[in-house]
């Protein structure tokens, strides 16, 4: 081994050290950051994307923190600031915040505000999303929005009033949320063949529908780019016995791995995979991403699995 890859392996090791000892500088608001990116962009699948983002340039942008920072004050600003800047390269009008006379602090309570975050990113620009979620549902002061976003104290408080009133003239028990009617779609032939193989056990059968050059994302884990790498690598001792059924999760057909145990059907991993010519070339798992299988646990009424290797979610 020369130096370089010495070197590397070296800094491999201390980066892993470091992304531990900051996973658990932020383990207190990671389940409220995530609620917040899958507000702020309306869906929880741009919001674990998001999330995910904000985590990788917190960590990488620490370093650049000459004075000491409120580590959620940071988190926050980073995710706002990333999603305002991904919305800006969409072309998107991000909107302005202005500043009216009136300056006092006093904000409505007679709001649904549960009710309301459904529909705020149909109904108000991003940076005005970010300060209604900000004030209203994770309960930063004013001054600390101002900050994060980038504005004056006396435009939070214009912004929140006119959203207020806006939102106190809607009537949300009449609204669609996210469409569940998805029963009687045909499914695709290859994501079948590829829950059957999982099912049976039977890896040969699995490798025939996955691309050569199949892109296998487990974010925060790993990542794979052949099926050569995955046979050596992920599979290398064959197919766990997991169940594989397919649901509906917030608007997207996702694969579910169950593992049974003494409390009934437990979520192992939630799998996403695209096709193309008959091959499956993408296959994203969500293994090691808590927050979001917590929430999809939440949301179809299936309890997680929080005790699996390598990670132990029941003790932290």
């Amino acid at each position: 081994m020369n130096s370089i890859e010495e070197k590397a392996m070296l800094f491999t090791e201390k980066s892993r050290e470091l992304r531990d000892e900051f996973s658990n500088l932020i383990l207190e608001f990671r389940q409220d950051l995530w609620k917040y990116c899958r507000y702020l962009t309306g869906s929880p699948w741009d919001g674990e994307d998001l999330f995910q983002e904000t985590l990788i340039k917190a960590f990488g942008g620490f370093y650049q923190v000459w004075h000491p920072e409120n580590p959620k004050s940071y988190l926050y600003r980073v995710a706002t600031n990333t999603w305002i800047d991904h919305c800006r390269r969409e072309k998107r009008i991000v909107g302005t915040l202005e500043e009216v006379e009136e300056q006092g602090e006093y904000f409505s309570d007679n709001l649904d505000v549960e009710e309301a975050l459904e529909y705020l990113v149909n109904l108000f620009t991003p940076r005005q999303v970010s300060v209604f979620l900000l004030v209203k549902v994770f309960k930063f002061k004013a001054e600390e929005v101002a900050s994060i976003i980038k504005t004056t104290k006396g435009a939070i408080y214009s912004t929140l009033r006119r959203m207020e009133k806006r939102l106190s003239t809607m009537d949300f028990c009449t609204g669609n949320k996210l469409d569940k009617q998805y029963e009687n779609i045909t499914q695709d032939k290859v994501i079948q063949t590829y829950i059957k193989a999982i099912n049976s056990g039977d890896l040969d059968a699995l490798f025939e529908v996955l691309s050569e050059h199949l892109h296998h994302e487990a974010s925060l884990g790993f990542q794979e780019f052949s099926a050569e790498s995955i046979r050596k690598g992920s599979m290398q001792n064959g197919l766990p016995s997991y169940r594989a059924e397919e649901h509906w999760l917030w608007g997207r057909l996702v694969i579910l791995k169950i593992a049974e145990s003494n409390e009934g059907p437990l979520i192992h991993d939630i799998q996403y995979q695209e096709v193309e010519n008959g091959k499956i070339v993408f296959h994203r798992s969500y293994y090691f991403r808590k927050e979001f299988i917590l929430a999809a646990a939440d949301e179809l009424g299936i309890k997680p699995q929080l005790d699996k290797f390598p990670v132990d979610w029941d003790k932290k």
